[in-house]
């Protein structure tokens, strides 16, 4: 048999597992349910081994080793059927008995796989030869007679021994990776040529791991050279978890030193590891720091300010005990002599004694009867003195002084509450600390003085409306009448009775001077009235034709269906009415299906808004309408809070809207909610927007005015609390700085309210001059302000059925 070539390493074949055609039949059918099993593979593995285990190492050596000139191409696959051919001519090569026959003739050649494939029953093989050499336990030498001595060397225990050290078996596939044995079920043979079955991974590890009980010292590691698990003894368990926390030692450690005989060893009975006995002062080197303060401590010696200690004597103590028996205590002991200093404070003294109290004193100093009747009829606190003076003969004959303790205690209060230290105090004057507001005789005109009074209502008068050319004045009250006013005469010029159960709540002159158009809210109908008396032909006719010019636009329109198909209800109903009223100047009617409490016209003079409180529904509270189309429209859907008033920016397309305790700025072009505002209020009575448009007065029924600086913030720039009760009305003047409040406890509140285009300056506010003159009536005072277009005048209605202009 030819011999192995030096160096020449056999190839590894990697032979792939048999392949599925993937047809998923029988896992559709659900055919392989329970049909899968590993027992035929085991049972063949079980053949094989029997087969092949019976082989000794050299036979092992026979039948694989041999010369590799003719070996596999690296390329070639071996299938299954060789490998099928090569195990059925290992079965043949056996003999009954289980050992091969070795005749001399017919050796199997150093091809391997062609002479396995023509190999027959009656083919013998014959082991190789051996060299002894790589197998004797023993070497050759020479003696000192030069005869041959064999030196044998030790015996290592084999594999099969009995000895308890023996390793266990080990996998003999050497370096080759196990990842070749991916397509196989074991992973390596042992040293008897048996297979090493893969161990149990996955689902099949679970089930196991569920099955039995972890037993002692398993780790859980895997060893890579036979796959099976890694026991790890208590010695190595714990030279793991030194290494994990970073306690192993260094190079050189010995964990196991040699024993000191520390007491038994010769020489050694007096060497004592641990001893109580001081360090010696060659290890003492002392650092510089307390170099310094040992030199401090002698130098203090030799000057005396360190002294040794020496016990007290006698006398020492018992001038301790005689201090301590008769301590006194003095706030003012340290006191010394200071130099003059404006921050020192001296202890205070008593004056020196005068005649009076002593006990001989001069008989000048003596009280007559009188003095000391009238002294004794003097209250403690009034009198001069707590001691009348007294004449005795002799000191022995003075009687004890009631009030001593209590003088001496006073004294000691004195002392104790005295300051030590004169503190720095600013000498600021309070009213240098209130702003610098103008004086209010330069800030005039403004309204001082009631001229004129107008009588006429019975009851309450609710409103009052400025006509925009600034001489007619128009109020409403209880009584269900409109008057019409002359603000500089206060007389009547013309009245209507409009209502005789419901009150007059709101009354608005439409503002443009070509026109007179007065619009009154009284119970759930809007009137728009044109007062004949006061306006000319021309004026009438024009203010006629366009209250009827909403009619043409009202037939054209049609009338929405609803789901039933029937004629949806209308929201409002423009109409005419009755002949008596238009005859009193009545022209237009506009009825709502709520109670309207304000009336507010936009700039344009076509729109206006009227605000329902007392509505069931939120979404119908408010409503504006258009004058020239006779059109009412609801802007909210669902409006959050309890309306209460609103009003038209003057000059942007905003809709300001109070409700209870909230301000809402809506942009109509846009359709969605610009701001909202947090005044704090329980409850809003009124708002007054600047002409400007960026700043906004809330009165509220818990007695403030609060202004809002629109361009600023969400919260109130000022609070303004001057009256003690409830405010009603709130106003700003359209031309002048000024604005005026009305409230319940009978007063106005006239202010001036100076606001600038620069942003960095605040708005002035100045109080002027509170107004009293109405008187107050169920609870009730003033209802409402307003001012003249351009005049410093204002005009008030009240509780007590009368109008003052305040001029």
């Amino acid at each position: 048999m030819a011999q192995q070539r030096a160096g020449q390493k056999r190839k590894v074949v990697e032979v792939p597992g048999p392949e599925s055609d993937g047809s998923g039949e029988e896992i559709a059918e659900g055919l392989v349910d329970g049909g899968l099993s590993d027992d035929g593979e085991s049972e063949e593995a079980d053949s094989d081994e029997e087969s092949l285990g019976e082989f000794d190492e050299e036979d092992a050596d026979e039948v694989f080793d041999g010369d590799d000139d003719e070996e596999l191409d690296s390329d070639e696959i071996p299938s299954s059927e060789d490998e099928e051919d090569v195990r059925q001519q290992f079965g043949k090569l056996m003999t009954t008995n289980g050992r091969a026959s070795t005749p001399d003739t017919n050796l199997m050649g150093s091809d391997t796989a062609k002479d396995i494939s023509m190999l027959s029953p009656d083919t013998a093989i014959e082991s190789l030869p051996t060299n002894d050499k790589d197998h004797r336990n023993y070497s050759v030498s020479v003696d000192a007679n030069g005869n041959e001595r064999y030196v044998y060397g030790e015996i290592d225990p084999v594999y099969d021994s009995d000895d308890s050290d023996a390793p266990a078996a080990a996998n003999t596939i050497g370096d080759i990776p196990l990842s070749y044995y991916d397509a196989y079920p074991h992973i390596g043979y042992d040293i008897n040529g048996r297979r090493i079955a893969r161990p149990a991974k996955g689902e099949a590890l679970d089930s196991l791991l569920d099955s039995i009980d972890i037993p002692e010292g398993w780790t859980g590691l895997t060893d890579p050279a036979t796959g099976q698990p890694l026991k790890l003894s208590r010695e190595e368990l714990e030279v793991l978890r030194k290494l994990t926390r970073s306690e192993a030692p260094g190079d050189g450690y010995d964990p196991y030193p040699d024993m000191v005989e520390w007491f038994t060893g010769k020489g050694m009975e007096e060497v004592m590891p641990l001893s109580a006995a001081p360090e010696p002062k060659r290890r003492f080197v002392p650092s510089a720091h307390e170099h310094k303060r040992v030199m401090k401590m002698v130098k203090a010696i030799k000057e005396g300010r360190i002294k040794p200690y020496q016990a007290p004597t006698k006398e020492d103590r018992e001038r301790e005990e005689a201090a301590l028996e008769y301590a006194s205590y003095d706030v003012w002991a340290n006191e010394q002599a200071q130099p003059d200093h404006p921050m020192n404070i001296p202890a205070p003294k008593l004056p020196p004694p005068g005649y009076e109290v002593s006990y001989h004193p001069p008989p000048e100093y003596l009280p007559d009867k009188d003095e000391r009747k009238a002294w004794e009829e003097q209250d403690e606190e009034d009198r001069d003195r707590d001691f009348l003076p007294q004449d005795h003969g002799a000191l022995r004959k003075v009687p004890g002084y009631a009030k001593f303790v209590k003088e001496k205690f006073e004294r000691c209060l004195d002392l104790y509450l005295a300051p030590r230290v004169r503190r720095s105090k600013l000498n600021i004057d309070p009213e240098s600390l209130l702003p610098k507001l103008p004086d209010p005789a330069e800030l005039k005109p403004f309204p001082t003085t009631n001229t004129t009074i107008f009588r006429g209502h019975q009851g309450r008068v609710r409103t009052l409306s400025f006509h925009p050319g600034g001489q007619y004045v128009a109020s409403g009250g209880d009584d269900g009448t409109v008057r019409v006013w002359d603000h500089s005469t206060g007389h009547q010029l013309w009245h209507i009775k409009i209502s005789r159960e419901e009150a007059v709540n709101a009354v608005a002159w439409r503002p443009t001077e070509d026109t007179c158009i007065l619009a009154a809210c009284c119970g759930e109908t809007v009137y728009f009235l044109v007062p004949e008396i006061i306006c000319s032909p021309s004026v009438q006719s024009l203010s006629e034709e366009i209250l009827s010019a909403g009619f043409g636009y009202a037939t054209n329109t049609t009338v929405t269906k609803t789901a039933d198909g029937h004629d949806k209800p209308a929201i409002s109903s423009w109409s005419r009415p009755s002949a008596a009223l238009q005859e009193r100047g009545c022209l237009l009617t506009l009825t709502l299906h709520s109670t309207p409490k304000t009336l507010t016209w936009h700039r344009r003079a076509d729109y206006f808004s009227t605000v329902s409180p007392s509505t069931a529904a939120t979404s119908t509270a408010i409503a504006i309408h258009t004058l020239s189309k006779h059109l009412t429209q609801h802007p909210f859907k669902r409006l959050k809070g309890l309306a209460q008033t609103a009003c038209f920016h003057p000059s942007k397309p905003h809709f300001i809207v109070a409700t209870r305790q909230r301000i809402r700025i809506y942009d109509l072009q846009l359709q969605q909610l610009d701001k909202e505002l947090l005044p704090g209020a329980r409850w809003i009575s009124d708002i007054a927007l600047h002409p400007s448009g960026t700043h906004l007065l809330v009165s509220t029924y818990d007695k403030r005015l609060l202004w809002h600086d629109l361009e600023l913030g969400n919260t109130p720039y000022k609070t303004l609390r001057y009256h003690s009760r409830a405010i009603r009305s709130v106003a700003f003047h359209p031309t002048l700085p000024l604005f005026a409040d009305a409230s319940d406890d009978a007063s106005l509140q006239i202010f001036h309210g100076k606001v600038v285009r620069d942003d960095l300056a605040n708005a002035t506010i100045v109080p002027l001059k509170v107004l009293r003159g109405h008187k107050v009536s169920s609870g009730l005072g003033v209802l409402g302000v307003v001012w003249h277009p351009s005049e410093a005048v204002a005009v008030s209605c009240g509780a007590d059925g009368g109008c003052r202009v305040w001029t």
